[in-house]
């Protein structure tokens, strides 16, 4: 074979250039429902969040409350803000999220997950930025279980020599 890819101008020659491989990235079609909204589920530690956005003025609700109001710690009100801030289009959409399993924290890592996936679907091309920054990977660690014989997962009982 006398084409063989040697570096990466041949490759860029060979798929037709940087234009052709980012409109190929960014070929894929907006998932909406009839009513215009993008649905997703998110997932953290035991938590399970139901997310649907769709346009409007930046109203978040969770479990039927204000966000501010059902994650009162600003620490939780700011990672639910993340992926808007990272894409860029921060009071731009409305979301409705159902949140259940484990703790505040699990909650709104799971409702940030949910909520970058939906807009990855709404807008695909987002994507990018979202990825980038991690939102789009599902948070694998959780809690170890306990062991026998063990006080914890790896704490051991209290050792008394008498």
């Amino acid at each position: 074979m006398s084409d063989d890819i040697k570096s990466l101008d041949d490759l860029q020659e060979a798929v037709g250039g940087v234009e052709a491989v980012a409109a190929i990235a960014t070929s894929a079609e907006p998932v909406r429902d009839e009513l215009g909204r993008s649905y997703a589920t998110g997932k953290r530690k035991d938590a399970v969040a139901r997310v649907w956005i769709r346009p409007g003025s930046g109203k978040m609700t969770v479990n039927g409350k204000e966000y501010e109001t059902y994650f009162a710690r600003p620490v939780l009100q700011m990672i639910l803000r993340q992926p808007f801030q990272v894409a860029g289009v921060e009071g731009e959409f409305d979301v409705m999220a159902t949140v259940k399993g484990g703790g505040l924290s699990g909650q709104a890592g799971a409702v940030r997950h949910g909520i970058s996936k939906a807009l990855q679907l709404y807008e695909p091309s987002l994507r990018g930025a979202l990825k980038a920054a991690g939102f789009l990977t599902r948070d694998s660690r959780v809690v170890e279980r306990k062991k026998f014989g063990k006080r914890k997962a790896r704490r051991s009982f209290q050792f008394s020599k008498r």
